[in-house]
């Protein structure tokens, strides 16, 4: 079938008859300023509207940086203030195969998510602004063939702001094509979370819009602004999903923002390929990836024949979804240039109206912008737009809270602001020609140097505005936790009256959990693929049948495995000694380099030769464990010789909710105290890397392959994996879950139970009297814990061989159990019981806060000492925010 792009699509060249812009243009060049040919939205040199254009010059360097490092083939950049047009540009190449071409500023790029907010959601809000829809409607009004009655229930805000609770996306595997088999799994499709408690970014939930749309417009009248662009004859096609979609946004660009080369791009899908092409722009399409690397992307492969599947695609969308739905999708599928987005930014600055044509009226542009609190931490959406979300990278670190974009897989992202009336459009096809680039962080460099650029913006107005933001945000927050909080009760089960409330936790979820090395498994190797790569491993890095990490990479025809780099205890995790060697791996024969020997960090000369490195160790959620300092110093090393790191993500065993006890002191850090972090600190690896790269400047290429089916309030018991030892004395959860407090007592004159069968489930010395310690404490009344006394013998490690006396710690109740509160009244009690024989200065080496240290030395009481850090653990979950990957 060859392409049929249809009138909608027609790409019509229209002249600019402009003559005094035409001239301006004509300036601008002379002074070498590369802004020609705007398409309509004026220009003006920076500095005479309020940019600094010294700084915007500086965008220049960074994006040929990354385009030599190969992160994407070109890009061409807008920065838009106050109406014009201050900086445009494109660089690069468009094409790298089968020939180069220069990339163009009219380059016509693949949009892919972008279609979300400039497409799919500005066509809702014009059927809610003419009373066609309402945002409390649900599905099932417009949908009734949906077999899961909650997902009917689901409302076109949830939708629009991502808790709607269905999954990411569909999966290819399941063999459909065209509307009719979008319809058929949707109708099967089951939620995977309660509609309105969780954020998860949806492609499905923009394809149930754009279904919605179109049987609302098939079957009424349907008007703009009293213009007729679209009204109910039009065709019905089984091939095509999406028709008045494209019909009615093609027409509004065209005809009401005045832009020339925006729309989706139709066609009829055939044997898993498109048949020629007879659009007559297609050569100023950015090519994207070819089929076969397309249909990786959902758990599929391309079964065709080799040529068809090393086809290249250019002017069919990217988005595998969106290709078998013909091209025209609610979540992808819309064609655009640079200039035309710039139009459609400043639309949206101007509250709906662009040179005297209204398209959106005021009130629909501040319902659309306003931030949607769409998680506990206080995440925010627009109505189609991002906000403030793990998404939100390309907002950079200047532009206030509330101002909003989005971004699109194949390299494509617009940011809008306000505050400062500024946008930035950034477009690249960073997926030609194999799918390796990257632009997440150079499209952060990019809105951080825009914002930098401001000068005509006073503070007190960027205040104000993140003030209100943050304002909006607690208003809807505790009402957001309150809905959470509910239906995890609904979803308990019957428990005694008797059991506090606070003891309730929802039912362990039944799913498997997939690690990171899983993930990477599944789906063929894909991010390493053709890379030569260092693992960063030691026992616990397995996959969930227990076959090691190593051996996997090893094995596996797509990577290329050339070195091994052990942490303490060693590459197989059985030793407990100060230093270890360099070694050879015997199954493997692959080098083991120590990075717990004569030094700590991998060396230069071990990295040349390297592509990438990896890393994959079971971590344990506490501060004081050299894994994530191993992770910090091989994150440094990476980036002064320019390789990216890969971090297979891991449960944090001991869940990924709960914060506890004081920050180390900057000045106190070491291999044993990494970051300025809690002792318990509630993320995974994978988040403490970001965290750890991001405030520590440390400014490596981080990578993290995320887990499957993890939830923050998961414990490792939860998961469905196995238990590994991650370290010698670390035998089970239940000292994992003691260790965060009772860990921080063991550089002292203590024995915490090393060369016994109970590592961190016991506390003695042969001074102490465990009856007297265990009254003590058991008179506390502390939460989900009693003690009680014993006598041991230990056979390695503090009081070898000695009889001491000592507690057994007993946790009763997991969910109320505090581990550091634990460990702050054992030693609270040790300073009032034994003032002369505990060491109460060597206390400070694993907990590192030095105003601590003194109230415990001063006989503060536990309640006093943990106020103290109440008010920094309130910051750091600030900071923790927004490095979050899981709800």
């Amino acid at each position: 079938m060859i392409l049929n792009c249809r009138k909608a699509f027609a790409y019509k060249i229209r002249g600019n008859k402009n003559s005094s812009r035409v001239l301006l243009l004509i300036a601008f060049l002379i002074l070498n300023f590369s802004l020609a040919n705007a398409q309509g939205l004026p220009v003006a040199m920076p500095n005479t509207v309020g940019m600094n254009g010294a700084k915007l010059n500086q965008i220049d360097a960074l994006v040929e940086k990354d385009i030599a490092d190969k992160k994407m083939p070109g890009a061409v950049v807008i920065v838009g203030h106050k109406g014009k047009i201050v900086y445009r540009k494109a660089f690069g190449n468009r094409a790298l195969v089968p020939t180069v071409e220069k990339m163009t500023v009219d380059t016509i790029f693949d949009a892919a998510s972008l279609t979300k907010p400039i497409a799919t959601a500005t066509s809702v809000m014009i059927l809610v602004e003419q009373g066609k829809l309402r945002l409390n409607d649900t599905i099932g009004k417009f949908i009734p063939e949906i077999e899961d009655e909650n997902a009917k229930k689901v409302t076109i805000q949830q939708l629009l702001t991502h808790v709607s609770g269905y999954r990411p996306d569909f999966d290819l595997r399941e063999k459909w094509t065209g509307r009719n088999g979008m319809l058929e799994a949707l109708k099967k499709e089951k939620l995977q979370n309660t509609p309105g408690t969780k954020f998860v970014y949806s492609d499905i939930g923009f394809i149930v819009l754009g279904e919605i749309f179109s049987r609302v417009t098939r079957n009424s009248d349907f008007s703009y602004e009293g213009l007729g662009i679209f009204n109910s004859n039009v065709r019905n096609s089984n091939n095509i999903s999406g028709e008045e979609l494209s019909d009615f946004t093609s027409e509004l660009f065209f005809k009401n923002l005045k832009i020339q080369d925006t729309g989706f791009v139709e066609f009829v899908r055939s044997h898993n390929f498109i048949n020629g092409t007879s659009w007559n722009k297609s050569n100023r399409v950015a090519p994207t990836e070819s089929i076969k690397g397309q249909n990786s992307y959902l758990g599929s492969s391309f079964d065709g024949d080799e040529k068809k599947g090393n086809q290249i695609l250019r002017g069919q969308v990217h988005d595998p979804t969106a290709f078998r739905m013909g091209g025209v999708a609610g979540h992808a599928g819309l064609f655009t240039t640079a200039d035309d987005l710039a139009r459609y930014c400043q639309m949206i600055l101007n509250g709906g109206m662009l040179e005297g044509k209204r398209i959106l009226s005021s009130n629909t542009i501040a319902k659309m912008t306003a931030p949607y609190v769409v998680s506990e931490t206080g995440e925010t959406r627009g109505l189609g737009w991002d906000m403030n979300t793990s998404f939100s990278s390309n907002r950079g670190e200047f532009f206030p809270l509330g101002s909003f974009g989005h971004t699109g897989f194949t390299g494509t992202s617009v940011w809008i602001d306000r505050v400062t009336q500024t946008f930035v459009v950034f477009m690249s096809n960073r997926v030609h020609p194999d799918g390796k680039g990257d632009v997440t962080p150079i499209r952060a460099r990019v809105a951080t140097i825009a914002a930098s650029a401001v000068e005509d913006t006073p503070i007190e107005l960027v205040r104000l505005a993140e003030s209100i933001y943050s304002s909006q945000v607690a208003a809807q927050l505790e009402k957001f936790k309150q809905g959470v909080l509910k239906q995890q009760l609904v979803n308990l089960p019957i428990v005694s009256s008797r059991v506090p409330l606070e003891n309730l936790r929802p039912a362990p979820l039944n799913n498997v959990v997939l690690n990171g090395i899983d993930v990477l498994e599944r789906n063929d190797f894909r991010e390493l693929k053709g890379l030569k790569i260092g693992l960063v491993t030691n026992q616990t890095g397995r996959n969930l049948a227990g076959k090691p990490t190593i051996d996997v990479l090893k094995e596996t025809k797509n990577v290329e495995l050339v070195a091994l780099f052990s942490p303490e205890h060693g590459i197989r995790g059985e030793l407990d000694q100060e230093k270890i060697n360099d070694s050879k791996d015997e199954k493997t024969g692959l080098p083991v380099y120590s990075l717990y020997g004569e030094t700590r960090r991998p060396k230069p000369e071990q990295l040349k030769d390297l592509d990438a490195i990896v890393y994959d160790i079971q971590d344990i959620g506490a501060r004081f464990y050299t894994y994530t300092a191993t992770l910090k110093n091989v994150l440094e090393e990476a980036a002064k010789v320019g390789k990216p790191v890969y971090v297979l993500d891991r449960p944090n065993p001991i869940n990924g909710i709960s914060v506890e006890g004081s920050l180390a002191d900057e000045d106190k850090l070491s291999f044993i105290a990494a970051h300025t972090i809690p002792v318990r600190y509630g993320l995974t690896i994978g988040e403490l890397g970001m965290m750890m790269n991001a405030e520590r400047k440390i400014g490596a290429e981080l990578k993290v392959i995320k887990m499957e089916n993890w939830a923050r309030s998961m414990w490792f018991d939860e998961t469905n994996q196995t238990w590994i030892n991650p370290s010698p004395n670390m035998r089970s959860l239940t000292q994992a879950t003691l260790y965060p407090g009772i860990g921080l007592l063991e550089t002292t004159n203590l024995s915490v139970g090393r060369g016994t069968d109970s590592p961190f489930e016991v506390v003695g010395a042969s001074w102490l009297d465990g009856q007297k310690l265990a009254k003590y404490l058991n008179e506390r009344n502390l939460k989900g814990v009693r003690f009680v006394p014993i006598k041991f013998k230990p056979n390695a490690s503090v009081f070898k061989d000695e009889n001491v006396g000592g507690i057994n710690i007993v946790i009763t109740e997991r969910g109320s159990f505090n581990s550091v509160r634990t460990g702050i009244e054992i030693a609270a009690a040790l300073r009032k019981l034994y003032p002369n024989d505990w060491q109460v200065d060597k206390y400070s080496r694993l907990l590192v806060n030095a105003e601590i240290l003194e109230k415990i030395k001063a006989g503060n009481s536990p309640e006093e000492v943990e106020k103290i850090w109440l008010n920094s653990l309130t910051e750091f979950n600030v900071r923790r925010a927004s490095f979050l990957l899981y709800k």
